[in-house]
């Protein structure tokens, strides 16, 4: 158990990391996550206000559905990246990190509290089940719940206890994330972990399974020094909100943002001003077996600083010494060779496309 975001959590349970990531990966792991912020915002202006804080379509995602956010600072800044789901009914669901869930909320309220209410669910717990096997797992308990396709949700009732479920998680594999009250949290952990696909799964896990599927832990492969653009998270800002879409720009540091698109694009360097891409994250495959840890200093073959590291581990799955970073927009391309410092000692490393290991997500 170690602090983390203001609670204790497991690292890992007695199985150790390396059992329990492989666990996830063949049968099915349960993650308690109720660090994580949980949150509604309520009124028929909900949407469109809330889409004046990210770069992403809110107004047309339909009922039932999720989608993946990024609340941005006023130079175009990541301050958390987050999922919300139209619950219908002029309601947002809205689940944001752990460790960033008092400023989100305070910044979605100064921002848009006049338009929509902003209404916390502290009294929510979340619990993730997540691998190959969760969905007939949780079918067990809650017929018909297999009905739920990748990034859809709804209420429903898991051994009669009523539960929020989406069919998403932060692992890369087939899973759900359920949203419980607190007083009920402990019984339906307990009733999941009993049945015989499920094993406990710790941070330390979490975070492997989320490196080999090229997902980012805010705080080190993003945050307010970073862009979404810098981050490849181009994927996330649709048609809509880019130059010559219907509601393009509208979003804190859109100017720079859809600039650095445009560069992305293009495959322009851009002006050497506050508006160029001058670097972007990828994924990196270590040449030899030595872990590249967050932190480690990343040079070219001629000795010229280029970037570093943010996440960085051997990679159970893959087998590989595997990690994430930031490079010079010129050492980016997936092929080109760089070198990690470690310890003093240059490592070489390849750029690698992501994920490392083929998501597994049930799309229908």
């Amino acid at each position: 158990m170690v602090p983390f975001a203001g609670y204790s959590m497991p690292v890992q349970y007695p199985a150790g990391l390396m059992a329990e990531h492989k666990h996830t990966r063949t049968a099915a792991g349960l993650f308690d996550i109720s660090h994580m912020g949980q949150l509604r915002l309520v009124g028929p202006d909900a949407a469109a206000a809330f889409e004046t804080l990210m770069p992403v379509d809110v107004v047309d995602l339909a009922p039932g559905k999720q989608r993946y956010g990024l609340l941005l600072d006023d130079e175009g800044g990541i301050l958390d990246d987050l999922m919300f789901f139209n619950e219908g009914h002029d309601s947002l669901f809205v689940i944001v990190n752990g460790a960033c869930k008092v400023a989100d909320i305070a910044h979605i309220r100064q921002r848009i509290g006049a338009r929509c209410a902003v209404q916390p669910l502290p009294e929510h717990a979340l619990l993730a089940l997540q691998g190959p096997q969760a969905a007939a797992t949780l079918a067990r308990l809650s017929p018909g719940i297999e009905r739920f396709v990748f990034m859809t949700g709804g209420a429903v009732q898991i051994g009669g206890i009523a539960a929020f479920v989406t069919r998403s998680g932060y692992t890369g594999e087939d899973g759900f994330e359920i949203s419980v009250a607190a007083q009920d949290a402990e019984a339906l952990a307990r009733l999941l972990l009993a049945q015989p696909e499920v094993q406990p799964i710790g941070l330390g896990a979490r975070n492997s399974l989320r490196l080999e599927a090229g997902l980012c832990l805010y705080g080190n492969d993003i945050d307010t020094t970073t862009t979404p653009v810098e981050a490849s998270l181009n994927w996330a800002i649709q048609k809509v909100r880019r130059a010559g879409g219907a509601r393009a720009g509208g979003f804190p540091g859109a100017d720079r943002i859809l600039a650095q698109l445009a560069a992305a694009t293009t495959g322009a360097a851009g002006h050497t001003d506050h508006h160029t891409l001058k670097r972007k994250r990828v994924g990196l495959v270590a040449l030899e077996r030595i872990p590249v840890r967050d932190g480690t200093l990343l040079q070219s073959f001629e000795g010229h600083d280029i970037g570093s590291v943010t996440s960085g581990l051997l990679g159970p799955t893959a087998d590989r010494c595997i990690a994430m970073g930031y490079v010079a927009t010129a050492f980016a391309e997936p092929g080109t060779r760089v070198q990690a410092i470690v310890r003093g000692k240059p490592v070489p490393m390849e750029v690698s496309t992501l994920p490392f290991v083929p998501t597994r997500y049930f799309r229908g």
